[in-house]
């Protein structure tokens, strides 16, 4: 019995049916014949409400399908998927009625290995992470106060609305400047690429927001492009990267300066509100308006101080009068001391040098007898030096070598020299020098006695 001739036997002939009847009666059918069965799939555009239901499509290569699992049996799983992710569910086949949509209800999930997508983004992010592209040290400062920003994104995107809205509610004094390009599908990666170079060549912004909204992972997948990647990674400007959801990630939000959740939580973080400007500028206005009231209260007092100190120069004139007066007083009654003091020490002076002079007559006298002695002394000692002067050439005669020569004595001296006065000294035939009173001869030893 097939499913029609079912559908056909419950339902009267000829009655016309309304759209819910017929959504009804086939979802009726479907509860009926398709009991729970475990299915294969990979996770895509996975969503997490508010009520902790879990609503995504399960897809292999050729074809996909809604599916639905509630708050109870996703608390129980003890994981949360995520798009890209293979997994086996045990699952039902119903219609949800509202939109005539057969979907899925998901009564148990485990996973099953990873999605060939989800497989490539894992292996690009352990590769630049290694590289060092994912380093917190090497990421640029995202400044507070922004010339411009920048925005790339798709002109028709809804995350360029929504960053437009966020900026001008919080920072309409901040121009934006916007690099179009297609945040999805195949030409997307090198669109993106063009215009963040785009971006650095103007340089006309601070701050770039790189943005769009979520998707699957096959809608994001051109912010996981490895070249995209490195060409974030070498930007010149801080790149802010706000790309799907909050569950969301991509290797552009690995590689950008800062990852925000959403396209609207991006504009937040990269500017200060005009409020907080404001406040800001208040505050500083009020330590500066402080620091002058300061300023002008210490110069007052500086200046009440001069005036008390301040002289007209009448008084001034009559104080230096007066001073120069009493000055020129006490150097007129210095001076006379001074010199009536000098007076009085050459007075003292001269009279000890009267009482220490000598006696000149006195000394006189003392010198012409002293001379008078002198002279008699002088006279006294030449005579007697002259008596002895000849007693002692008389000795010098006496004693002289010449004197006794001349009386017949002879000097005998060996050939070197030396005075012979042994006559054992000499051997015969020796040759001797003689000296006698008028010279000297050669002798020789004929015999010894």
């Amino acid at each position: 019995m097939t499913i029609g001739s079912q559908v056909s036997k419950r339902l009267p002939a000829g009655d016309i049916l309304t759209v819910s009847q017929l959504n009804q009666a086939v979802s009726r059918l479907l509860e009926e014949n398709f009991v729970s069965s475990w299915i294969r799939g990979e996770i895509s555009n996975f969503t997490q409400a508010a009520s902790g239901h879990w609503y995504f499509t399960l897809k292999d290569d050729l074809a996909s399908v809604r599916a639905v699992m509630f708050r109870g049996r996703a608390s129980a799983t003890g994981f949360i998927p995520r798009s890209g992710e293979s997994v086996e569910v045990c699952a039902r086949v119903t219609l949800y009625e509202a939109r005539g949509e057969y979907q899925l209800q998901i009564e148990q999930m485990r996973r099953a290995g990873l999605g060939s997508l989800f497989e490539a983004f894992l292996a690009l992010k352990a590769r630049l992470n290694a590289e060092g592209l994912f380093d917190p040290l090497g990421k640029r400062e995202i400044t507070r106060y922004p010339r411009a920003i920048g925005v790339i994104t798709s002109l028709s995107a809804a995350a360029l609305r929504d960053v437009l809205t966020a900026l001008r509610r919080r920072a309409p004094h901040v121009p934006v400047i916007l690099y179009p390009a297609q945040v999805q599908g195949a030409d997307a990666p090198l669109q993106l690429r063009r215009a963040l170079a785009q971006a650095n060549d103007r340089e006309e912004v601070d701050t770039i927001l790189l943005v769009r909204g979520g998707g699957s992972i096959e809608d994001l997948w051109g912010f996981n492009d490895e070249a995209l990647a490195r060409d974030i990674s070498s930007s010149l400007i801080p790149v802010v990267s706000g790309v799907g959801h909050e569950t969301d990630f991509t290797i552009a939000d690995f590689v950008a300066d800062l990852r925000a959740p959403t396209p609207t939580a991006a504009a937040e973080l990269v500017c200060a509100t005009r409020a907080d400007l404001l406040e800001r500028v208040s505050r500083a206005v009020q330590a500066i308006s402080g620091l002058q009231q300061r300023r002008l209260e210490r110069l007052a007092q500086r200046v009440d101080r001069a005036a008390a100190t301040l002289v007209s120069p009448a008084d001034r004139l009559a104080h230096q009068a007066e001073r120069l007066s009493g000055l020129s007083y006490r150097l007129s009654v210095g001076w006379q001391r001074q010199s009536q003091a000098r007076i009085t020490r050459h007075d003292r002076l001269q009279t000890r040098l009267e009482r220490l002079l000598p006696e000149v007559s006195l000394a006189r006298s003392r010198v012409e007898r002293a001379g008078a002695a002198l002279a008699f002394a002088q006279r006294h000692s030449l005579a007697q030096s002259g008596t002895r002067l000849d007693a002692a050439q008389a000795q010098l005669r006496a004693l002289s070598p010449a004197h006794t020569l001349a009386r017949g004595y002879a000097i005998v001296q060996l050939p070197d020299g030396h005075i012979l006065r042994d006559a054992r000294a000499v051997d015969v035939g020796q040759s001797l020098v003689v000296t006698v009173a008028n010279g000297a001869f050669d002798a020789t030893v004929a015999a010894r006695r």
